[in-house]
């Protein structure tokens, strides 16, 4: 008899209710990731379109006028916001006519842990923009849950400091995804989704924009 888990069996969640996943145990490593893989299509479909070319609009505005681009994360979310640094500076300068100027908030340790140390753990992106940020600049925050006091307390900062803010969200998107000026946020409620498809979005928002400052033929000889 095969083991692979019938996601059909299941009845579907309450109207409004946000979907559990997993809400059950699964028999098999097999039948788990094909229903991993089926939770990050129906969380994909969620993600709306609009926000995103508004994100994108705003990131390829910044670089064209050399403005920068600041990124935080908690977590695996800091993670994606060091990755942001590298593939914003490197992979949308390849082959195109920008040189985006990107800082991770998320990466630098010694600083980070001086300033949770002695000012305070809610502190340390907002810290460390008070020092860095020009109005004109931009701040992308990922946040799984959106709650997180250090990153809501950024956005709050940057956006009252004339600083353009993006919010990359999970779950309910918590404070995060009102405070922002444009919130991509993604509906579902588990941890590893939201963060994979995170990183899709961090990776489509930088490929968009280094295509966008090709010719179809620099495209067509270049690996994304």
């Amino acid at each position: 008899m095969s083991t692979v888990h019938d996601l059909r069996a299941f009845a579907p969640p309450a109207e409004g209710a946000p979907v559990k996943f997993p809400a059950s145990p699964h028999p098999s490593a097999a039948s788990f990731l094909m229903a991993y893989s089926e939770e990050i299509a129906r969380a994909c479909e969620t993600i709306q379109l609009t926000p995103f070319d508004h994100a994108a609009a705003i990131l390829l505005d910044a670089y064209a006028r050399d403005a920068r681009m600041f990124s935080c994360g908690n977590g695996g979310s800091a993670s994606i916001a060091n990755h942001m640094q590298c593939d914003h500076v490197k992979g949308v300068r390849t082959a195109t006519d920008l040189t985006p100027r990107v800082l991770s908030l998320s990466t630098n340790v010694e600083l980070l842990t001086a300033i949770a140390n002695d000012v305070g753990y809610e502190n340390v992106f907002v810290y460390q923009l008070q020092s860095q940020s020009r109005p004109g600049d931009v701040l992308i925050a990922v946040s799984s849950s959106g709650r997180s006091p250090n990153i809501v307390q950024a956005l709050r900062w940057a956006r009252g400091n004339g600083l353009r803010t993006i919010a990359i969200t999970g779950f309910d998107g918590g404070a995060a995804r009102t405070v922002a000026e444009v919130s991509i946020h993604v509906d579902c409620t588990n941890y590893g989704v939201v963060e994979d498809l995170h990183q899709a979005i961090m990776h489509a928002l930088a490929q968009y924009i280094r295509q966008s400052r090709m010719t179809p033929e620099a495209i067509s000889a270049n690996v994304f």
